[in-house]
């Protein structure tokens, strides 16, 4: 006789906790990188809405969970070895990867990021070497920074050129709040990311990139030349930004990722 499935428990609003339930949208997450990854890692899984499906796909697969509430569901679907009780945030993913035998593993991370936490989470992910696919459910605001689809100009910001330069990044799917139990009171968006073979940026100059994009877009519709001013030469900012072929008087917002990051080379060099 087959096990009855437990009901899934009452959502936590002070974790930011929404159970999707629309059966296309986790189709369509479950079925990402399926083909091209070597292992799975979830971040978040809650009761295991998509571990149900992830676990049946036959990679090596873990997930980390902070709600203690949810063992018990997932272990429906998982074996205790492949759960790990804790904050994501806390989680040192290189030790993790290592200790859980992935090292060299093509990993693909997936997770429905809870608001209040998803652009730290999401920070941590970028400078992992070992994860080279991504499928990550954002609130909307969060996913059109990511990768502008809402928005159609002076879309330009930090976290947009930190995961464009790494990954390479696009629009799965919009997810209406109708598709959650119990709804939120935002759209949301599923991004797909796939890491690039070559970075534009090194990942070992990720923190010094990040320094200067904080700086760059802390004032985005201020002119950037005065912006940039308290940590560079005027001098120096005036040669790139002709080098460059942009004005100084332009704000950060307005301009393409080459620019941004032909200005992050020639200003530290």
């Amino acid at each position: 006789m087959t096990k009855a499935r437990l009901e899934l428990p009452s959502a936590d609003k002070s974790l930011g906790q929404h159970f999707l339930r629309d059966q296309n949208i986790i189709h369509q997450i479950c079925n990402d990188f399926k083909n091209e990854a070597d292992a799975i890692v979830e971040i978040g899984p809650g009761p295991g809405i998509l571990t149900e499906h992830l676990a049946l796909l036959g990679l090596p697969y873990f997930v980390i969970e902070k709600d203690t509430r949810f063992g018990v569901y997932l272990e429906q679907f998982l074996k205790s070895e492949q759960i790990t009780m804790d904050d994501a945030l806390q989680v040192q993913l290189s030790h993790f990867f290592e200790d859980k035998g992935l090292s060299g593993k093509k990993i693909w991370l997936v997770s429905n990021l809870p608001y209040n936490i998803a652009t730290p989470l999401l920070v941590n992910f970028l400078q992992a070497p070992e994860i080279k696919f991504m499928t990550l459910m954002f609130q909307k605001e969060v996913a059109d920074k990511v990768f502008p689809f809402a928005t159609t100009k002076n879309f330009m910001n930090s976290l947009l050129v930190l995961c464009q330069s790494y990954f390479e990044c696009e629009l799965l799917a919009k997810v209406p709040p109708g598709a959650f139990s119990p709804p939120p009171k935002v759209d949301s968006a599923v991004i797909t990311f796939k890491r690039r073979a070559t970075p534009l940026v090194p990942l070992n100059e990720f923190r010094t990139l990040e320094k200067f994009l904080r700086q760059m877009f802390s004032q985005r519709r201020k002119q950037l030349g005065g912006v940039l001013k308290s940590n560079f030469p005027v001098e120096k900012i005036k040669e790139s930004f002709q080098a460059v072929g942009i004005e100084t008087t332009l704000r950060s917002e307005v301009l393409t990722l080459p620019q941004v990051l032909e200005l992050y080379r020639l200003l530290r060099s």
